[in-house]
């Protein structure tokens, strides 16, 4: 067995990028099931009419109960849960609940009703229940880290929506002529979300405990007091016990708990609420049912959609740019809150304008999505020993669910006056 010792620090730098790129890879597969539902809206659109069911907004607001009560729990038992198990048990619900949906729409050949779309929406909230597993565990994981790492976990979330809005796009175009061409279009690509899912829950598995950098960053967390990592330790055959004496490992002392760490980083998780409750409000519900009929035709949702998670991943790049990095925890409240000006910019615009103003203010609501996360996200879990930044990160993802839902909630009241309820 490997003895951790402070002659292997060096090894934090060890396999560095390798990281950073699998950290990428499992971003992407975290929401990669979730914005395959969203990005062929247009299909369950025509499958469940919007005028009965509402499906952009039902099925948003199916899964937030579901990823928000999942995650208070998991937060609440952090430290007594194995993180690997979790995420990878995340992982696995995500690939069988994308089969599921292939499977659920294979044997009613395709067809509407409503017995199909209460089947749709409990593995929706299959979804939501791995998203908690998923999103909270890696952020928790990497939050003892460095911040390279979890940059690019983030910015892999916002490139499962770029990715599948290209691929949507591809596979819309590739099957608009044929019979049936868009539930065919819409087969191929939850076909190819599940092959994604299944190669993450390997690639978390078996490739990352194993990278140098993360066996260096767990041990360090271990001989802090973190209990979530022994066993992976364990299995890469190193002895945590060794790290008292390494160089880099800190004394261990009593961690804060879960309600102090939240009150000292409070402006964080209002920040990450009020991020997502502006997102939620518009996206994707507005943007399906509010943004009324322009030249694009059945295009134009598609269109929109992508171009929001183009931006969103830009955008979390931004942030690796030495001065562009906004850190003024009252800076990062001002920009939060001005996002909020917006609401009256989108409901004029649907409204009114043309689609061309339409387009640059969903942009403009990703690039600022994006990097706002981002900046919030790798600030905030500064200045705490493993154990503390771990459950700081999954408060935080709980904040962030939790604007969701409301983002989700609020979204409804663009139907006042629409004759829709």
């Amino acid at each position: 067995m490997t003895v951790f010792t402070a002659s292997t620090a060096p090894e934090r730098l060890q396999g560095k990028y390798s990281a950073m790129a699998v950290c990428w890879i499992l971003g992407c597969g975290s929401l990669v099931a979730w914005n395959s539902m969203l990005t062929i809206g247009d299909y369950y659109s025509i499958l469940f009419p919007a005028k009965k069911y509402h499906p952009s907004r039902v099925l948003t607001l199916v899964y937030q109960p579901f990823a928000l009560g999942t995650m208070a729990i998991l937060a609440y038992n952090e430290s007594r849960i194995n993180t690997s198990r979790r995420n990878i048990a995340g992982y696995t619900l995500f690939s069988a609940s994308t089969l599921a949906l292939l499977v659920l729409n294979l044997a009613t050949s395709g067809k509407g009703g409503v017995g199909p779309y209460i089947g749709t929406c409990a593995i929706v909230g299959c979804f939501g229940v791995a998203d908690a597993f998923v999103q909270g565990g890696m952020v928790g994981d990497l939050s003892f880290m460095c911040s390279e790492l979890i940059q690019s976990f983030l910015a892999g979330l916002a490139a499962s929506g770029a990715l599948t809005s290209a691929l949507r796009l591809v596979t819309k175009a590739a099957f608009d002529k044929y019979h049936d061409g868009l539930r065919k279009g819409a087969m191929l690509f939850l076909a190819i979300s599940t092959a994604f899912e299944f190669a993450c829950i390997l690639l978390y598995a078996f490739i990352f405990p194993k990278l140098p950098i993360v066996k260096y960053y767990r041990s360090k967390a271990a001989s802090e007091g973190s209990k979530t990592v022994s066993a992976d330790l364990a299995a890469a055959g190193i002895q945590t016990q060794a790290n008292q004496g390494a160089e880099d490992a800190v004394k261990p002392q009593e961690r804060l708990s879960n309600k102090e760490l939240f009150f000292q980083n409070i402006d964080y998780a209002l920040d990450l609420f009020l991020i997502y409750v502006f997102t939620l409000s518009i996206f994707p519900g507005f943007i399906f049912e509010n943004t009324g009929s322009h030249r694009l035709g059945s295009w134009y949702a598609i269109v929109l959609i992508a171009m929001y998670n183009v931006w969103d991943l830009i955008a979390r790049y931004i942030p690796l740019i030495k001065g562009l990095k906004l850190e003024s925890r009252k800076g990062l409240m001002i920009a939060i809150l001005s996002r909020f000006l917006l609401v009256p910019a989108f409901y004029f615009t649907g409204k009114y304008a043309d689609q061309g103003w339409m387009i640059f203010l969903t942009s403009f609501m990703g690039l600022t999505n994006g990097y706002l996360t981002v900046c919030v996200l790798t600030a905030a879990p500064k200045g705490y020993k493993g154990p503390e930044q771990n459950a700081l990160g999954n408060l935080l993802v709980l904040c962030l669910l939790a604007g969701i839902f409301a983002g989700v909630a609020l979204d409804w009241l663009w139907l006042i006056g629409k004759g829709g309820f």
